[in-house]
């Protein structure tokens, strides 16, 4: 967020009474060009939030949390709990977790899935048990309408262990998350359909993706993905962002 700053000044008399021709031409030249370098500083500064999609060239949608904002805070403040009924991929025994925030709408989450995570379920770290990947909710139902009830379904196939098979499935097909779909995906990755379908359609897991909502604020998460990494002495590393998996062996390595 930027902070905007009022800048004061003032127009001498002289200067009112001073006139300077230049043609018309000539100021579109010159606007066209500011213009243009604006957009390309912009750009690269993921300052065109709502217009990129996903909001920043790094993935981190600022800003459009749908319960309030939350402050960056730094690694030494940022707590994160992993209950009982956080899938979890990997040794549960791991000394290091690394607690992904995600949306399944979310283009970058789906770029984080297929880029850094699937990096890291080939790692040795993740081979050898020393690091486990824990999901949890981040839906930002805001800008996300599909987001909530794929959050739901996930967690309704949590309830009959196919948690990770299902989570696959949404994000393979980001652009068919409808009811209809949800359901059709139940079906193909083996879940008992007509408990899925209750699941979903009575909201049965609602309450729990809106718990996972609020600790993502509550640790910092400003967008989606967001990542926390902690280990046994409770201490952690954040990353917010589709970003490198070279970045992820840092805060690993970090933690050890």
């Amino acid at each position: 967020m930027v902070d905007e700053e009022n800048v004061k000044g003032g127009i001498s008399m002289e200067e009112k009474e001073t006139s300077i021709s230049i043609k018309k031409s000539t100021l579109w030249k010159v606007g066209t060009l500011v213009f243009l370098g604006l957009f390309i500083i912009a750009l690269f500064t993921g300052g065109f939030n709502g217009i990129i999609s996903g909001g920043s060239l790094t993935g981190a949608v600022v800003k459009d949390v749908p319960t309030g904002d939350s402050p960056t805070l730094p690694n030494s403040q940022v707590k994160v709990n992993i209950g009982s009924d956080d899938p979890v991929l990997g040794s549960k025994n791991a000394k290091i977790s690394i607690v992904e925030f995600s949306d399944f709408q979310c283009p970058f989450c789906e770029r984080a899935y297929s880029g850094a995570i699937a990096q890291f379920k080939q790692s040795d770290s993740f081979k050898k048990g020393e690091v486990n990947l824990v999901f949890k909710q981040f839906p930002l139902n805001s800008i996300h309408p599909y987001a909530q009830k794929a959050a739901e379904a996930s967690e309704c196939a949590n309830r009959q262990g196919k948690f990770w098979e299902y989570h696959n499935k949404l994000f393979e097909n980001q652009q068919a998350l409808d009811i209809t779909s949800l359901k059709n995906y139940a079906s193909q990755v083996g879940l008992n359909t007509a408990t899925f379908n209750k699941c979903l359609d009575g909201g049965e897991a609602a309450g729990k993706v809106s718990k996972d909502l609020s600790e993502a604020t509550s640790a910092g998460g400003q967008g989606t993905p967001y990542f926390v990494l902690v280990n046994k002495n409770g201490e952690t590393q954040a990353i917010s962002g589709a970003v490198p998996y070279a970045q992820f062996e840092a805060a690993i390595n970090a933690l050890k």
